[in-house]
């Protein structure tokens, strides 16, 4: 896998993107590189599941370096523990949370960011990765309970 500090990403790099927007913070949208931005200060990226405001097409937007991270690889998990940091996918990215609980093959899904829980089925959930030092690291369960 290419990494940022040594070769960068190219066009046409499956990457996602981290939202620091107010409400959106702990979400990554699936993006591909469409090109670099001059300088090496960033990337233009072309979303996957967001569109434009008129609705016409994907929506492509310049973003910095920082915001994007690779693919994650995905990790088969035949079933999620207890308080298991995921990413479930919803309003169209994947959200940071925990497993609060089960029911048949859907999860409950806890996010810290807005106190919310909701049940998904078990393939809008992934096992959660940190990209950290150009590597994934996985984050498999959080030692604060939750409340």
């Amino acid at each position: 896998m290419r990494t940022l500090q040594t070769v960068g990403y190219r066009k046409g790099d499956a990457v996602e993107v981290a939202s620091n927007a107010e409400g959106f913070v702990g979400s990554y949208y699936e993006a591909t590189v469409v090109a670099e931005l001059p300088g090496g200060k960033g990337y233009v990226v072309q979303y996957k599941t967001l569109v434009n405001d008129d609705h016409s097409g994907p929506l492509t937007e310049a973003v910095s370096a920082a915001e994007i991270r690779p693919h994650p690889p995905e990790i088969k998990a035949a079933e999620f523990d207890m308080e298991e940091a995921v990413d479930a996918f919803d309003n169209d990215g994947w959200w940071l949370g925990r497993i609060s609980g089960k029911i048949g093959n859907r999860y409950y899904v806890y996010f810290d960011s807005s106190a919310d829980e909701i049940l998904y089925p078990r393939h809008k959930i992934r096992v959660h990765l940190d990209w950290d030092r150009h590597a994934w690291i996985n984050s498999f369960a959080d030692p604060n309970p939750i409340n």
